[in-house]
């Protein structure tokens, strides 16, 4: 008898090779819906932003464009030594980091208040918030004319009414005068941070600190501020973001005078006025630079937070 052997049937391969066209095609379908938001998001700020740095490089006066010339980076070398330019890099410096700090310290004291239970807290609430949601423009005009009018307004009506002196807000403190619009604006935006930092706190562990005898003031120190360092880090960096290119306050309130000349005032007043647009360019290049380096930071915060949630969770 001989014995007979059949060669092994090869086991049918999986269709894994014939669906990954699918695949491909579904991920594709779910991509297709954002396409036309990101083709215009490139659009409108790519491309002018690609323009803008190009332009940098030139010197180009929309007077004589005849004789705009490739200068490298001597406009950016004009921009960090004129002293005019200087002051502005100052004033922006300066500007934002009273602002931010000013709004910060009221948006915490404001969240605390909040935190707490009362009557008619949701109204009292929604008049914080209020001042937020004003146009900047709008906000701006409203501190010029009805509160620092030294004739009509607000501040000095109160200041005569009381025989005190009428003093001409603007001329006599110009920056303060637009810093106390912008903390007036931007404290509403910190304290809405700040409050939900404090509401995501941990109630049993605040509940213990007081069972063990911890007065408000060691828990606001040793659990509270920690907690909200975060929260501090991140409203310190979008108000950061915001206030570095604010240019509405420092246009309306002083038209750029008497040392309140930011860097976005000094763009603008170098492309309109002086008609320079290689040196504005080279200005606006820098602001958005610096507004990149610390959305990068605002984004690690908030990335962060998002894990600790995550990991409370």
């Amino acid at each position: 008898m001989t014995a007979t052997t059949t060669a092994p049937v090869a086991a049918p391969r999986t269709g894994t090779p014939a669906r990954r066209p699918s695949a491909r095609l579904r991920a594709w379908a779910t991509r297709a819906p954002l396409l036309p938001a990101l083709i215009f998001m490139i659009v409108v700020t790519q491309l002018p932003f690609v323009a803008t740095l190009v332009i940098s490089f030139f010197d180009w006066n929309s007077l004589y464009p005849d004789a705009r010339h490739f200068t490298g980076v001597d406009n950016y070398q004009e921009v960090l030594t004129d002293p005019d330019l200087r002051q502005s890099v100052w004033t922006t410096v300066l500007l934002t980091v009273a602002v931010v700090l000013a709004s910060l310290v009221l948006g915490l004291a404001l969240a605390l208040l909040l935190d707490r239970r009362f009557r008619g807290r949701g109204i009292v609430r929604t008049l914080l918030i209020a001042p937020f949601l004003v146009v900047p423009v709008a906000a701006a005009l409203l501190w010029k004319h009805v509160l620092y009018n030294p004739e009509y307004g607000l501040f000095n009506g109160l200041l005569h009414y009381v025989g005190g002196p009428q003093p001409d807000w603007i001329s006599n403190t110009p920056l303060l005068a637009v810093e106390a619009s912008l903390v007036w604006q931007w404290t509403p935006f910190m304290m809405l941070i700040l409050l939900a930092g404090l509401q995501s706190r941990d109630h049993e562990q605040i509940e213990a600190a007081r069972v063990d005898g911890a007065s408000d003031w060691q828990i606001f120190v040793h659990l509270t501020l920690p907690h909200l360092r975060r929260y501090l880090e991140l409203g310190a960096l979008l108000g950061s973001i915001y206030i570095v290119q604010n240019f509405d306050a420092v246009f309306t309130i002083t038209s750029g005078g008497l040392g309140t000349a930011n860097l976005p005032y000094t763009v603008y007043q170098s492309f309109y006025q002086a008609h320079e647009n290689g040196l504005a360019s080279a200005a606006g290049v820098l602001v958005v630079i610096g507004s990149i380096v610390i959305a990068t930071f605002a984004l690690r915060v908030v990335s962060s937070l998002f894990r600790e949630e995550v990991s409370r969770a």
